[in-house]
């Protein structure tokens, strides 16, 4: 065996899992940097993982392996340089545990990550946002099941992660509603609900009739729905609001364009932009909404 494959299994086990005890959604995303590395490696050379040593994951190769992350794949530079720190993270790693290849981890770390550029905030308006609420058809189980979804969604802020990790005991109703989740680095959190959002959503939980253990939102079979899932309820969505709000055809909705529109809606009742970091679980500010502060 070479020095690869027990120094990525122990990065894993040990320094993901039991030094940093990184979250599930962080070891996913390394998982995938790997596997298409290793998938690519395969292609390349034809040599199988267990087959590779260091020496194989040199500049060269990761450099061509960005670069076809983004010309082939379609990546955009942030999602490759989310890649290249997964790679840097185990050559650090690796630093201390195979000395002997101390010049070819320095220069897979030097690889510098790629400019991005910042793009507008997207948003809805508020005649926008009635029409994609109004979109879910609430006659159907799973209209009821999309329009609590959105409801919670755009008052609240939660990242897609967030809204799939949500069980039925994160919901506490009443005075002083609020949802609890566990946002990035798994910090935990509090976020208020508004009386319309605990109407919407105390009917929901009544026709759920979950456990506490249950998935808030889940499939017609009791599965928690995936992140793709939620992205696809929320295109069609979006795609029958257009038909009534002709300014959402120019927009590309998203999940994420939803949190936007939270702490827009915050921002525009003028509260202040460290309250409103703290609700969306950005700790260190919400740099992307710093040029709109005067909202």
């Amino acid at each position: 065996m070479t020095a690869l494959a027990p120094i990525l299994e122990a990065f894993f086990t040990d320094r993901l899992m039991t030094q940093r005890g990184a979250s599930p959604h962080t070891i996913a995303s390394y998982r995938d940097t790997f596997t298409l590395l290793l998938g690519y490696i395969h292609q390349q050379a034809g040599k199988l993982p267990a087959q590779l040593d260091l020496a194989d994951l040199d500049p060269a190769t990761i450099g061509a392996f960005l670069q076809q992350l983004e010309t082939t794949r379609g990546n955009s530079p942030a999602t490759r340089n989310a890649r290249l720190a997964a790679i840097r993270s185990l050559f650090r790693y690796a630093s201390l545990r195979a000395p002997e290849h101390a010049a070819l981890i320095g220069r897979v770390l030097a690889i510098q990550p790629k400019r991005t550029t910042t793009t507008i905030v997207s948003f809805l308006t508020r005649g926008e946002l009635g029409a994609l609420l109004a979109a879910p058809d609430r006659t159907t189980w799973h209209g009821r099941r999309d329009h609590a979804l959105l409801v919670l969604a755009l008052q609240t802020g939660l990242r897609v992660s967030e809204l799939t990790g949500l069980d039925c005991a994160d919901v506490i109703l009443g005075t002083g509603g609020h949802i609890r989740c566990e946002g990035k680095g798994r910090k935990q959190r509090a976020v208020p609900l508004t009386s319309s959002a605990q109407h919407v959503l105390r009917a929901w939980m009544a026709e759920r009739a979950g456990r506490p253990c249950d998935p808030l939102f889940p499939t017609r079979t009791g599965r928690r729905l995936s992140p793709d899932a939620i992205e696809r309820r929320v295109a069609i969505h979006a795609a029958a609001a257009a038909q009534h709000c002709p300014s959402l055809q120019a927009k590309r909705l998203h999940p994420h364009v939803l949190r936007h529109s939270c702490a827009m809606s915050l921002l525009q009742a003028r509260v202040d932009v460290a309250v409103i970091a703290l609700w969306l679980g950005h700790f260190s500010g919400v740099p992307e909404l710093s040029h709109v502060a005067s909202f």
